[in-house]
């Protein structure tokens, strides 16, 4: 987004002169569980609206600062900055990473602090009515999961050899872990809320996931919808990997990714962007090493023209998908040696269960899950390089499978939920209803 010095986007609304917008759109990016693709998905809905005819702004208190690493250089829809509310519909629709984490209202209760967005929430909903604000909530990617799921997964995560899970699960469900996880999985949530439309964006839904939680939706992915340049008719002459480093131990794992391509023939370089200096880990020939923000449309443009890519977290992952070409996994990586184990591996995870019903190669998919787990890296990096094991036919498109019809794409599901507001625009809780119920819109 190009901005004026009071913040105001430079670019034209889709909206017609002296129109009435439908609905007011307000969007509130945060950060929730660490990565920066909570901020990205919010932008994200916020240029599906936008492309739809709708006008999104960014309201903030005055005298608040936004919250942290939202005022940077994203790629923002046509938005305008404000921070006092001047409704111009009769309806107002918010999308926040996580409504209950992030915009929730502050209980008095442990651990019942309200979210960053909770001041403008509350203000949105004084300013139409709660009838009249419908939440959209944008839910972590892929994390479907029931909670004796869960439950095991958080052990496993924090370190529990397999071969004594089974043990110690038996004893957290004797002590009503699982069951008190659920309740409170409901409760920070806010699956309480009647306004608030929690999307839950994955890859295939999990039946019982929706009958632990129906007030949950299940959808598809809320894609990046880039437009990719065409491909050039020859291989340029420097082959280049890029790689979006945003985890802790991805410098842990670099030096064997750069061992694998540096023997690889031709030699391949590397282009890494992280969020964070890199310490042990030096430029050196062929690798160079981009710390701190970048320009959204410089980082696009090397991220389609790379020979492959190395992705993490989901928003990089959804738009590895869309652009049909290679790529590798990692998300981050607990302990060493035996004990190394990924950290939240269920993104990559969706992937491989349809890569696994597409009978796409398991030579491929071994690499896929290896890599991502911090394992065989080097030997990974020399098929993916030299085609090998599958390589060669790395699949240009997985669709998402399962949804039903209106449910298979998230954005255009969040259009649908803004004209149905449109057209209620005291029936907020109505439309979270049908959408709840999966009726269409």
């Amino acid at each position: 987004m190009k901005r004026s010095p009071t913040g105001r986007s430079r670019e034209r609304s889709t909206e017609a002169p002296g129109a009435t917008p439908p609905v007011d759109v307000y969007l509130f990016p945060a950060v929730v569980g660490g990565g920066l693709g909570d901020i990205e998905e919010v932008l994200c809905a916020g240029r599906e609206l936008a492309r739809a005819g709708f006008r999104p702004y960014l309201f903030r208190e005055r005298g608040r600062p936004l919250p942290r690493s939202v005022d940077g250089p994203w790629d923002w829809p046509p938005v305008e900055r404000v921070s006092r509310l001047a409704p111009r519909a009769p309806a107002a629709l918010t999308v926040a990473p996580s409504w209950g984490v992030s915009a929730a209202p502050s209980r008095p209760e442990p651990f019942g602090r309200g979210g960053v967005w909770e001041r403008e929430a509350r203000a949105v909903e004084r300013a139409y009515g709660a009838a009249s604000t419908l939440h959209v909530s944008l839910e972590e990617f892929a994390r479907t999961w029931p909670a004796p799921r869960e439950n095991r997964e958080r052990w496993r995560e924090g370190g529990v050899r397999s071969r004594d899970l089974p043990e110690t699960l038996r004893r957290s469900r004797a002590a009503g872990e699982v069951d008190r996880f659920r309740e409170e999985f409901r409760r920070f949530r806010a699956f309480d809320r009647p306004n608030v439309l929690h999307l839950y964006a994955t890859l295939r839904p999990d039946p019982r996931f929706a009958r632990e939680h129906p007030e949950a939706v299940q959808v598809g992915p809320l894609w990046p919808r880039r437009p990719v340049a065409a491909r050039p008719g020859r291989r340029p002459a420097r082959r280049e990997w890029v790689w979006y480093a945003s985890p802790a131990s991805a410098e842990a794992v670099a030096p064997d990714v750069i061992a694998g391509l540096a023997a690889a023939r031709p030699p391949r370089g590397l282009y890494v962007r992280t969020d964070r200096p890199w310490r042990l880990v030096r430029p050196a020939a062929g690798v160079e090493i981009a710390a701190g923000p970048s320009s959204p449309a410089a980082w696009r443009r090397r991220f389609e023209a790379a020979e492959l890519r190395i992705v993490t977290g989901s928003r990089t992952l959804l738009e590895a998908m869309e652009l049909g070409r290679p790529f590798l996994y990692f998300n981050g990586v607990l302990g060493s040696g035996a004990r190394r184990r990924g950290h939240r591996p269920e993104k990559l995870a969706a992937w491989l269960d349809l890569a696994r019903a597409a009978g796409v190669d398991p030579g491929l998919r071994r690499d896929l899950a290896d890599f991502a787990r911090g394992r065989r890296v080097r030997a990974v990096v020399a098929n993916a390089a030299a085609r090998a094991d599958g390589w060669a036919r790395f699949p240009r498109r997985l669709a998402p499978v399962g949804f039903r019809p209106g449910y298979e794409d998230a954005g255009r599901l969040v259009v649908a939920v803004a004209r149905a507001l449109a057209a209620a625009p005291t029936g907020a809780a109505s439309v979270v209803g049908r959408v709840r119920a999966g009726t269409p819109l």
